[in-house]
This record gives C-alpha cells, sequence and structure tokens, in this order.
C-alpha cells in the first residue's frame, strides 16, 4: 500500500492487536520495530513512501478481531509475516474518512486502537481506470485491501493540507522564515526606537530630570568681602518713608547709637515738613514712627529718632580723610524702595565740589559738597543711606548722583545711576549730626564776603561796590580782617584751584568754624596769599 511520504502507525494498546493511527513523519519505519500485538512492519526502500510487510513476533494475529473503528484483520500462516485483508465488523467506519469508492463515514471519538483521523483519499479514476461494480460500491470496505497495490493511474494517499515537504524545502524554508522573521524584527525595533526617541525628545527623558548641582558650603564669609560688610551692616540699616501735605519720598538712614538717633539727608525728610509723617523700617521687618530732631539743607543733612525700639545696632564710623582713590566702597540703601540693597564700587575721586537742590527758588535750599565720588550704583531711594570701607566703618553719607537723563546731580529724580554716584564725607556728616543732635541747628563756617556769581572768568571773584545790595566785604569779618577788597578774584584755596563761586563755597563748607585757610588772590593782575581765619554763623 503506498503511504506518502513514509507513513507509520501509532502503537495501540498493549494487547489489544490494533494499530494506532497513522503518523506522517516523513521518515520510514525501523526495520522490525515491536509493536504491541506483535506486529511489526518490515522497512520500505528509502523515499519509496511504501511500508513494507507486517512481520509477526511469532503469534499469529486472531482472525477477524473487531478493531475501534471497525477494522480487523484475517490471520496469516503462521511465520509467514503476512496480514490477511481487513475485515470490518458491524460497527460503521469512522466519520469523515473518505474510502475507496467515495464512502465517507462520520468520525467517531478516538479510542485505544482506532485509526487516526487523518483522512485518506482515493486518487481520482484516470483514463483506462476500472470502474467500480455495483456491488463493489454497495458495500466498498468489504473489498477495501490497504495493503494492495495501488490501482493503476492512482496517485498515493494524501493528507487533507498540502503535500509534506522534504528536508531541502523545509530547510530552505526555514531559512526564509529567519530572514524574515529578522527583517520584521528590524522594522518593529526601528518604529519602537524612532517613537521612543521622538517621545525622550519632546518629553526630556525617562523620569524626572536631576541637574548637578554644587553642595552647601559654609554660611561665613570674610570680614572685609562685600557679603562680609553688608551682614554687619544691614541691621543698621533703615528705610524711611515720608508723607506730607502735597508729596511723599522714600530715602535711607543708619542708626548712630543706641538712643534711637538716625543720620539721613535733609531733602528725605523735607516732604514731612511741619506735619508730615515719617515711618522707619529696620532690616527685620520692625517699624516705628520717627520725628525729626534737626535738619540742615545747605549740608544736606538731618536727624531723625525713634523711640521705643530695643536692641539698636550704631554703625561704626570711620575717617573719610584716610581714603585713597581706588579704595573699594559698599553702598546700602533702597533705591525705588528696593530696602537692603547693597552694591559696591571704589572711590573714584575725592574733593569733589557739587551743588544740589535749589528748588525753592532763593537757593535757600542749595547744598554744597566737597563730595566722595563713586561709581558704587546709587538711585534714587539711596540718598542717606551709608557708604562703608573695607572694615564696615561709614566713610560717606550717600547724597546726590550725575544722571544722563535729564542732567541733574540729585537723586530726588527718577532717573538711574550711570555711575557718578556723591556722598558727603563723613568727618562732615559727624559734626553737622551732633551739631543737630545738641542743638538742632547746624553752624556754618564762613569767609565774610558776597560773591559774584555771574562772573563767567576763572576763579570766585569778590563782588564790586556797584553791584548793588550788601557791602560785598563784611566790615570786621573773617574777609574783612584777611585783607579780601571788591572786586579780588580768588583762584585756589590751600594750594587748590578754585574754578567757580560754587567750588569756593564748597571748600569752605569743607571746614569747621575756626579753620585757617590760605587763599591765592589775583588782584589788578597780581597773585597774592591771605591767610583767614573762619568764621561761623548758624543756619536758619
Amino acid at each position: 500500500m503506498p503511504v506518502p511520504g513514509g507513513v507509520a502507525f501509532e502503537t495501540s494498546s498493549v494487547g489489544s492487536g490494533v494499530l494506532g493511527a497513522p503518523v506522517f513523519d516523513g521518515v520510514p519505519s525501523a526495520s522490525g520495530v515491536p509493536v504491541p500485538g506483535g506486529v511489526a512492519f518490515e522497512t520500505s526502500s528509502v523515499g519509496s513512501g511504501v511500508l513494507g510487510a507486517p512481520v509477526f513476533d511469532g503469534v499469529p494475529s486472531a482472525s477477524g478481531v473487531p478493531v475501534p473503528g471497525g477494522v480487523a484483520f484475517e490471520t496469516s500462516p503462521a511465520g509467514s509475516g503476512v496480514l490477511g485483508p481487513p475485515v470490518f465488523d458491524e460497527v460503521p467506519p469512522a466519520p469523515g474518512v473518505p474510502v475507496p469508492g467515495g464512502a465517507a463515514p462520520e468520525t467517531p471519538p478516538l479510542t485505544p486502537g482506532a485509526l487516526d483521523a487523518s483522512v485518506f483519499v482515493a486518487p481520482e479514476a484516470g483514463p483506462g481506470s476500472p470502474v467500480p461494480s455495483p456491488e463493489a460500491s454497495a458495500d466498498p470496505w468489504r473489498r477495501y485491501d490497504p495493503w494492495a497495490a495501488a490501482p493503476l493511474g492512482a496517485g498515493p494517499l494524501q493528507q487533507t493540507g498540502g503535500a509534506v515537504l522534504s528536508v531541502e524545502q523545509r530547510r530552505r524554508r526555514r531559512r526564509r522564515g529567519l530572514v524574515g522573521g529578522a527583517l520584521l524584527l528590524a522594522l518593529v525595533s526601528g518604529a519602537v526606537g524612532g517613537g521612543v526617541g521622538v517621545h525622550l525628545e519632546r518629553n526630556g527623558g525617562v523620569g524626572a530630570v536631576e541637574l548637578p548641582q554644587a553642595p552647601a558650603e559654609p554660611g561665613g564669609r570674610a570680614a572685609d568681602s562685600v557679603a562680609g560688610i553688608a551682614a554687619r551692616a544691614l541691621p543698621s540699616v533703615v528705610t524711611l518713608h515720608v508723607s506730607g501735605s502735597e508729596e511723599a519720598g522714600t530715602g535711607t538712614g543708619f542708626v548712630l547709637d543706641t538712643r534711637g538717633h538716625i543720620l539721613t539727608n535733609s531733602h528725605v525728610v523735607e516732604p514731612a515738613g511741619s506735619g508730615g509723617e515719617i515711618s522707619v523700617v529696620f532690616n527685620g521687618g520692625q517699624t516705628a514712627e520717627a520725628e525729626v530732631v534737626g535738619k540742615d539743607s545747605g549740608y544736606d543733612l538731618a536727624v531723625v529718632r525713634v523711640t521705643g525700639v530695643r536692641g539698636l545696632r550704631p554703625l561704626p564710623l570711620g575717617n573719610s580723610d584716610n581714603l585713597r582713590v581706588g579704595d573699594p566702597v559698599v553702598a546700602i540703601g533702597a533705591p525705588f524702595d528696593l530696602e537692603g540693597t547693597v552694591t559696591s564700587g571704589i572711590i573714584s575721586a575725592k574733593e569733589r565740589p557739587i551743588t544740589a537742590g535749589g528748588e525753592s527758588g532763593d537757593a535757600s535750599d542749595v547744598s554744597y559738597v566737597d563730595a566722595l565720588q563713586t561709581d558704587a550704583p546709587i538711585n534714587p531711594g539711596n540718598s542717606g543711606g551709608p557708604l562703608l570701607d573695607t572694615r564696615g566703618q561709614v566713610i560717606g553719607i550717600n547724597s546726590a548722583i550725575r544722571s544722563a537723563a535729564d542732567g541733574t546731580d540729585s537723586d530726588g529724580g527718577q532717573s538711574g545711576s550711570i555711575g557718578l554716584g556723591f556722598a558727603i564725607p563723613v568727618n562732615q556728616g559727624k559734626r553737622v549730626a551732633e551739631e543737630l543732635i545738641n542743638t538742632g541747628r547746624a553752624t556754618h563756617p564762613v569767609i565774610g564776603v558776597t560773591l559774584d556769581m555771574d562772573y563767567a572768568g576763572d576763579g570766585a571773584r569778590v563782588g564790586t561796590d556797584d553791584s548793588g545790595g550788601s557791602a560785598p566785604v563784611t566790615a570786621g569779618g573773617p574777609g574783612d580782617r584777611a585783607g579780601i577788597r571788591p572786586g579780588d578774584v580768588i583762584t585756589a584755596v590751600d594750594g587748590r584751584r578754585v574754578h567757580s563761586g560754587e567750588e569756593l563755597i564748597v571748600k569752605a563748607r569743607a571746614h569747621r568754624p575756626g579753620d585757617r585757610l590760605e587763599l591765592t588772590v589775583e588782584r589788578d593782575g597780581k597773585e597774592r596769599t591771605l591767610s583767614l581765619v573762619l568764621g561761623s554763623s548758624d543756619s536758619g
């Protein structure tokens, strides 16, 4: 009987004498392999696809023994090694199994010893094939011999699926499958990788982002560093909020002593007038009301006092005469109401004569300052704040700026700093503050002459008799005693050039009453030197 690809049968139950279901493994059965019931098959020719004759182990098969599915074999002669033709009992064949003649019985549930559910298809009748007789068609199973030779022209039995592949065909198909799988895996991996890459790019990576950062360091700073100076000075610096009937303003001040005296600029407290309010805010946030102790517009200095405040820390006062151009300085204030602002720079120049104020119209509020110039940023609101040296000592009181916006030199406007700030030297501020605290007034050193402020030449010219008003030289005053005459041009003070009347006033204000000055005077084209002792006048 031809078998596609070399068919073998599965083993039935032990002793049943029944063959199991056919197995299509593409390999011929080994010769002489015993099967329960004593049956084995001889090896067919390699690749022939035909089983050899059944071989018995010496025990003849019982004739006509029924087998599940209805198949049994007749007894062959003892020792012949050949099974008889199959015999069918009354059990109907398994459904769905085609048999010669076209019958296809239904397949019952598989039981031990029954044939497998593989379907055997009869080959189509070709030209010249014998036509089964009606008697054979009526009972085709009793004439079907599975071990008989195939009819002429009939092909081998076929599975219902495709033909069984050869070993080489399976290898080629396996290689194609591996290549196709690799290509598919590469495509899928590329798509997944691309999607993941886009996601990471859009969302900043996988998981939370943690950026590298330097470890914490000790909080202390060198005493002469900007941070060290600021740490010591800030508790002593205050912000002043001043309001009056017509205007309001913000400025800065610093604590002078434990009694509550605070030094600031005169123009800071000016808006309060006689009935306004002054609120002082300390660095820690504590607030207190303040009252004016005294002020002087000529020096642009004022002292206010707070009461009921504990823990006041006065700022130490330095000596402005010790400063040199280029020395580092630190400014603290509340520019544009930003309290506690710290800036730093250097001393850009000394003895810079400046005038500020003059808004009253009669020039009674003009300030004449022989100022320290600094490039530490100072803006509106810094007024009255301290300018500190590297020891944290006050060496100046910030008072004015030169602005590129409107050309003014008072920081009362709203223009910004261009690095031209001016501070009242602390030596002058100390003297004036002491006078304001002790008497409520400040004294001004005077020369005892009236100056011609319209003079356009170099130097400060004393007025003439025909200039009108009061006498150009006060009789019995310091100038008269020194020998100054109307029309004299003062060109230097203590050897330093003087270019205008304002500069002469600034130079005089930088000294105390009673100080002696050496004046260079030009008269009738000749220069001479005069010695003058400054007089005193109270500020009104």
